[in-house]
């Protein structure tokens, strides 16, 4: 690596990542949101890291351990390095995640919601848990001794294991009891007016006497092993004729043995229980964390089913329903508005029903002729946008379908989608070799007396309607006819495996997305140089593209005013001097995910906007199919900057990025009115935003 570039403005992605998450958590700690909320907050964050460890740790892990050189361009630090780095401070991360739960359950208990720990129940409920544990427990267990002819058996990913430290005849044993996944999460203990409940991991380690008859119970603890899930499809070879779809599974059953970068214990784990564990699983002793709270959280998220009506009111946030008012009237059709005006939604705050009944629209239209769309992440079975799709190809129309079966995580449900679409008589495709298409395009073309009439549907997020309720993210439609043109290409290309497509208007990643970014970043430059007023307004998930990077730091130098919403890994430093004096960033995590992507270039009549689906990192602009979009309505334009605006003076969710690579909050002075952007947004579209475009 070149030790030229100069890493005084930059960050590591990785730390920056986890200080993310950091803020993730810190939204467990905020006495406004409601306590149920506050508790949801840190399951988030635990799922969050679960997902860190398996992609970016594991990708680490296997880059340090063939003991490379090669050194991160914003740290210059080795994987080495970086592993060290963020296990140190993920320890310190949990410990705080630890304390903020303790004092979340104890707030909960206050409201008549506890979890409980078997050896703190009285008699009767502990004679209800030995019932429940002999007819619904015991029969599914599998507990086995280790010893030469037991041995140590494979732990899968993320699986939850009783540990038990045994003795017979003064000699010690381990004994271990895999947690079975179709058990609950958690067992509810019988009260009218609380909610108390068990861990099952709990009572299984509690009936270990009688699990392992004969033997004396020392301890107990709680194990699980996270495990790298650095496989990408690609990285795979493909034999000649080899069916894909069963490629793709064999891989998802490979990541259950890949290997294991992090140890999480909950329990009472002495020093000679650190070296039987790390001898086992071929860590070292900085890749264990010990937890006083539970492992696996995801059970929080079931908790509100018990809930009364007063309960949810006291501690959920109030129900939230995307307003289906948008600028289309509502005796119009969708397809009829769209003929001449451009439709811009903004998810959650409206609704994805909108989107649905334009796809709906296209289906039973019999001029339409062909529907042509990208397939990240849709979501569960029952879809609808699917059925639609199935059912336009039903129906005689050419129906084609870029499913991206290397979604990370949802491979499988992408698989099933894949072969329910070949059955409905869909065209499925599955991408470029060696490139995941990210993007987020939909082609309706309509036969008209005149000739085609394309519509275009182009988004920041997926077409998934259960995220679209919890993300926010922008749905461009429009029947513009260069963008319509420039669709067809895309989708022709994408059939031919042609990454050079030549586009008029739309930005395609990995070709022209980052060279037209460079270039409206040099006018502004210019623009600086020259004396006249500039501006770059972004707003993204993540910023780890070097290249851009040090494009808008000379941009910073040259006078050019940048203001970036970054949600998560930002690895430039603003108000360095000299260098990004000129930058300023902010975050926000909310009751929202921020999800959207903007890019604004200049000012007034003169400003070039652009949605996408790309962040600016180097995986993005380089290593997949993304697809950024010109707004050149310009009221839509006007309200999609008024939305950011809205978000940048948000001084109560929002947290401003230092020098020094740490978060603080705004600063709130007496007399100053609050602003909490999500909720601003969700009131005004609720009230129907439609007046001001």
């Amino acid at each position: 690596m070149d030790k030229k570039i100069d890493t005084t403005y930059t960050q590591n992605r990785e730390l920056s990542w986890l200080r993310f998450n950091e803020r993730v958590l810190e939204e467990a700690t905020d006495t406004d949101v409601p306590l149920y909320e506050r508790l949801k907050f840190v399951a988030i964050y635990a799922s969050n890291l679960d997902e860190f460890y398996r992609v970016r740790v594991g990708s680490l892990w296997d880059l340090a351990s063939i003991d490379t050189n090669e050194f991160d361009n914003k740290s210059f630090m080795t994987p080495k390095q970086q592993l060290t780095k963020i296990f140190d401070a993920t320890k310190k991360l949990n410990q705080k995640a630890d304390k903020i739960f303790a004092d979340v359950e104890k707030n909960l208990k206050k409201a008549g919601i506890e979890r409980k720990k078997v050896s703190t129940l009285s008699a009767k409920d502990k004679s209800f848990v030995k019932e429940y544990f002999e007819n619904f427990v015991r029969p599914f267990l599998s507990p086995q001794i280790i010893n030469v002819r037991h041995p140590f058996p494979h732990l899968l990913n993320k699986a939850l294991y009783v540990g038990i430290v045994l003795t017979r005849k003064k000699r010690s044993v381990f004994g271990i009891i895999p947690v079975p996944a179709n058990l609950p999460k958690v067992v509810f203990l019988p009260n009218k007016t609380k909610i108390r409940y068990v861990m099952t991991e709990d009572i299984i380690a509690s009936h270990a006497n009688k699990i392992f008859d004969g033997y004396e119970v020392e301890k107990s603890l709680v194990l699980s092993v996270t495990r790298s899930a650095d496989i990408s499809l690609d990285d795979e070879r493909l034999d000649l004729g080899e069916d894909f779809l069963e490629h793709a599974r064999e891989v998802l059953l490979k990541r259950q043995r890949l290997a294991p970068v992090r140890l999480e214990v909950e329990g009472d784990f002495d020093s000679s229980m650190i070296k039987y564990v790390t001898n086992q699983f071929k860590i070292s002793e900085k890749q264990i964390f010990i937890y006083k709270s539970p492992i696996n959280k995801s059970y929080i998220f079931s908790l509100e089913g018990k809930f009364n009506e007063e309960q949810k009111s006291l501690l959920m946030y109030p129900p939230f329903a995307p307003s289906t008012i948008c600028c289309v009237p509502d005796s119009a059709k969708v397809m009829d508005y769209v003929s001449q005006n451009d439709v811009m939604l903004q998810y959650p705050y409206q609704s994805f029903d909108i989107f649905l009944k334009f796809i709906k629209e296209a289906v039973t239209n019999d001029k339409v002729f062909a529907i042509k769309i990208t397939l990240y992440r849709v979501g569960s079975r029952k879809a609808q946008l699917m059925n639609y799709l199935s059912m336009a190809a039903k129906m005689g129309k050419d129906v084609t379908v870029l499913m991206e079966l290397r979604a990370r995580f949802d491979e499988e449900n992408n698989i099933n989608w894949a072969e329910f679409l070949q059955d409905a008589g869909c065209k499925v495709i599955y991408g470029m070799e060696g490139y995941k298409v990210h993007s987020k395009i939909c082609l309706v073309m309509k036969q008209e007396e005149d000739g085609i009439k394309y519509f275009t549907q182009i988004g920041t997020g997926n077409y998934n309607a259960s995220t679209s309720s919890l993300y926010t993210d922008i749905s461009l439609i429009t029947s513009n006819e260069g963008i319509g043109k420039d669709a067809v290409e895309f989708f022709q290309n994408m059939g031919i495996d042609n990454l050079y497509g030549e586009y008029k208007h739309l930005l395609v990643a990995p070709v022209s997305l980052k060279p037209t970014l460079l270039n409206l970043i040099q006018a502004e430059i210019e623009k600086a140089q020259n004396g006249q007023e500039t501006s770059i307004f972004l707003k993204m998930n993540s910023l780890t593209d070097r290249q851009l990077i040090d494009a808008l730091k000379d941009a910073s130098q040259a006078g050019v005013k940048i203001k970036m919403i970054i949600r998560g890994i930002c690895c430039i430093l603003p108000g360095i001097e000299g260098k990004t004096d000129n930058i300023e960033v902010i975050s926000v995590v909310g009751r929202f995910l921020e999800h959207s992507r903007i890019y604004c270039f200049g000012t007034g009549d003169d400003m070039k906007m652009y949605i996408s689906s790309a962040d600016w990192m180097t995986r993005n602009t380089e290593n997949r199919v993304e697809i950024a979009a010109p707004v050149y309505d310009s009221k839509i334009k006007e309200s999609i900057y008024d939305t950011l605006l809205i978000m940048w003076r948000d001084n109560l969710k929002a947290r401003i990025l230092c020098s020094d690579g740490s978060y603080k909050k705004p600063e709130i002075k007496e007399g100053d009115e609050l602003h909490d952007c999500q909720n601003e947004l969700r009131h005004e579209y609720k009230m129907g935003r439609r007046i001001t475009l």
